[in-house]
């Protein structure tokens, strides 16, 4: 389907119309990580739901790149891939391997090879499948990138019953929305119940809660929420998923309030480091917020008309 979309996709300008005819690149992705890690008893950020993320990962990049070559053999591959390009000075310093494999500036090199065999993200992928880049290498594949995590927030609170967003944890398994409703002067507050919480009431124990009194009502450990997971635990999950996601990532760390600027910046150093492609930081501040997704707490002073 996602191929297809590249022959109705309705851009304006003729260049956007051929950069995307030229590459067909789209981003697959997924929804619902921080709720399944939740019912498999993963902590989210934990050193096993940081492997978990990435085998998860992994294995929707391989059978991206299987589909690439059979729709390759099916419908042929991205323009791109059977253009020559002129090897320049700057892609030998920028990738010695090539040198080592005979080329040299002012060679031709077909864009099928340069893509397989010396793209960061390919060489990563023969590491585990080798044969399979080999083909593509041979036949080229059928768009140049295959993965991204979008946000998902709509899908996944309306088709996906308040499972969790993306690559995100749950926001809070109990929380309200504020939301317009038509005939009202100002929002009403919506209640709004995690996918894994309503799961797990309905299997384990009906009257269980975040805020429960009880002891026994309250939820398991592995049931986090976003701003519960340290800084560090976001980036390292992101960075999991990127190994295997040849686009961008949708991800927000959620950082203290009084976060030291040192520990803030130090936080995007590491998110370099890890090989992030970007990094979206939230602070809140509870004197100047106004969100659509609110907790209890948030809404002592809010009046309802």
């Amino acid at each position: 389907m996602l191929d297809n979309v590249v022959e109705i996709n309705g851009l304006p300008l003729p260049e956007q119309r051929e950069e995307i005819r030229r590459k067909r690149r789209h981003g697959m992705g997924y929804l619902g990580l921080g709720s399944v890690l939740a019912m498999l008893g993963l902590r989210y950020g934990s050193p096993e739901a940081v492997v978990f993320t990435e085998k998860v990962t992994m294995q929707m990049a391989v059978a991206g790149w299987e589909e690439a070559l059979a729709l390759s053999d099916e419908k042929g591959p991205a323009p791109i891939m059977t253009e020559e390009f002129t090897v320049t000075s700057e892609m030998l310093a920028q990738r010695p391997e090539m040198e080592q494999d005979g080329f040299k500036a002012g060679d031709k090199v077909p864009g099928r090879v340069l893509h397989a065999r010396y793209s960061r993200y390919m060489q990563r992928l023969a590491s585990m499948t080798p044969d399979l880049v080999r083909q593509i290498e041979e036949r080229g594949a059928r768009f140049t990138h295959h993965s991204s995590i979008a946000p998902t927030g709509t899908i996944a609170l309306s088709v996906g019953n308040n499972v969790s967003n993306g690559i995100e944890p749950s926001f809070a398994h109990r929380y309200f929305r504020n939301v317009i409703k038509e005939g009202k002067k100002t929002k009403e507050r919506s209640e709004v119940v995690s996918f894994e919480l309503l799961a797990y009431r309905h299997l384990v124990n009906a009257n269980a809660s975040p805020d429960a009194e009880r002891e026994e009502d309250r939820l398991p450990p592995a049931f986090v929420a976003s701003e519960d997971v340290t800084p560090e635990q976001h980036v390292a999950m992101q960075a999991a998923a990127q190994k295997w996601v040849d686009s961008s990532i949708s991800k927000t760390v959620n950082v203290p309030t009084d976060i030291p600027f040192e520990r803030f910046k130090d936080l995007y150093l590491y998110a370099h480091e890890m090989g992030l492609k970007g990094c979206t930081t939230f602070r809140f501040n509870p004197a100047a917020f106004q969100g659509v997704l609110v907790k209890e707490k948030d809404l002592k002073e809010t009046v309802y008309v």
